[in-house]
């Protein structure tokens, strides 16, 4: 394999982050170190029993067979009703995909819709896999700076310097990962007043964390907000963050027919359809009883609260406290330039991540894999415990830096 040549494409694409840092985390637990991985973008709750239930019956009852390529009839009807409950928006069967995840409906509207020069506004912090899905297209990402004095969200100002003629995408994430930044419904008004001056520009919004929000915040997405850019908006979502089923892999989207009827397209010559069995699971997640989500998102604001205040004990750190997802983004400004205890400098966020994982054997992602330094993202989807153990760690780690 030598002389083996890979893709131009592929060199254009770096490889994901959040899974490096957890790959390593696991490595180093086999190894026998005691570490606590922070990185995970993925509830620490298991799947609800009634859903779980629902994924055994489908085996029982031989429901393992292909299905349609972009989803069962039962799951997409499922998804309509959701659509219509939950955000007031109207779509027939014909105009919902359902992918092997939310990663996958991303990448199948893209590349059905992206040429070689083309752009993709993205906001940053942006979640990792953006930037390098619009590059594996061969499109241009335009990565539009949003940091912690824009409330980590994109103003209408900043939107309407980003579009240009070659402009395609829009990419929003609401509630946000890395940040947990969510916007409300007056900013998305803002956001889409400019879009609608621009009728060449498509909107894709990334709703996976809706369920995930605290306090008095509202979740809206933009083609509730503005119901005349539903012609051109793809609205995604699905069942790993709130219904805690990371590795059932069912992402969905609604969105207008052609587009719908591309990424079918994509699918029937790549994945096929998604797993039959968690189709079928979804159908039930979807349809079922949502009364543990409250439970949960009580203990996820315990575990935010703790940690944001554990973090801002920490010398050198500041963090805000969101009003979504599982994650924090805390800045680091206040450490770079000081020396760690190994003597090496901490010229940057990948080198305080990595200085931090050696010394305290704690996990976090860097902030340039998310397009916004000096900072880094946590995941308080984990334990209490281990939250608590893990804030005395960062700063004790903080504080042995000279």
């Amino acid at each position: 394999m030598a002389d083996l040549k890979l893709s131009s494409a592929l060199a254009r694409v770096q490889p994901s982050a959040t899974i490096a840092v957890t790959t390593k985390a696991t490595e180093l637990r086999r190894e026998g170190h005691d570490v606590i991985g922070l990185g995970a973008g993925e509830p620490d709750f298991d799947t609800p029993e009634h859903i779980k239930e629902a994924g055994i019956a489908a085996i029982r009852d031989g429901k393992t067979k292909y299905t349609p390529a972009d989803g069962i009839p039962e799951l997409k009807e499922a998804i309509c009703a959701k659509f219509n409950r939950d955000n007031t928006l109207e779509y027939a069967p014909s105009e919902v995909n359902v992918s092997p995840g939310g990663k996958a409906v991303i990448f199948n509207a893209l590349i059905s819709t992206l040429d070689a020069g083309d752009e993709v506004v993205i906001p940053a912090p942006y979640w990792v896999s953006y930037p390098e899905m619009v590059r594996l297209c061969g499109a241009e990402p335009v990565i539009v700076p949003c940091g912690p004095q824009d409330g980590f969200r994109m103003s209408p100002e900043k939107l309407e310097a980003a579009i240009t003629a070659k402009t395609k995408w829009l990419i929003l994430n609401s509630p946000s990962n890395p940040t947990g930044a969510v916007y409300t419904r007056s900013e998305l008004r803002g956001l889409a007043d400019v879009l609608m001056r621009h009728e060449h520009v498509m909107v894709l919004t990334d709703d996976m964390y809706e369920h995930l929000i605290y306090g008095d915040a509202e979740f809206c997405t933009i083609a509730e907000v503005e119901p005349s850019l539903k012609a051109r908006t793809l609205t995604m979502n699905g069942v790993s963050k709130a219904y805690a089923m990371t590795g059932w892999r069912i992402g969905f989207a609604g969105g207008p027919k052609p587009l719908i009827d591309a990424m079918r397209k994509v699918m029937s010559q790549t994945t096929s359809n998604p797993c039959s069995v968690s189709q079928w699971a979804s159908v039930t997640a979807l349809n079922g009883p949502h009364d543990f989500l409250a439970a949960r998102n009580d203990a996820f604001r315990a575990r935010r609260d703790r940690v944001v205040a554990g973090l801002n004990a920490a010398e050198g750190l500041s963090c805000a406290t969101p009003d979504g997802a599982f994650y924090v983004y805390p800045d680091c400004s206040g450490l770079i330039g000081r020396r760690a205890p190994s003597g090496r400098v901490i010229d940057s966020d990948r080198a305080f991540a990595e200085e931090l994982l050696e010394a305290e054997k704690v996990a976090v992602v860097f902030g340039e894999a998310f397009g916004l330094s000096p900072a880094f993202r946590v995941s308080y989807a984990t334990s209490e415990a281990a939250l608590e153990e893990a804030m005395t760690r960062i700063q004790r780690f903080c504080a042995a830096l000279s």
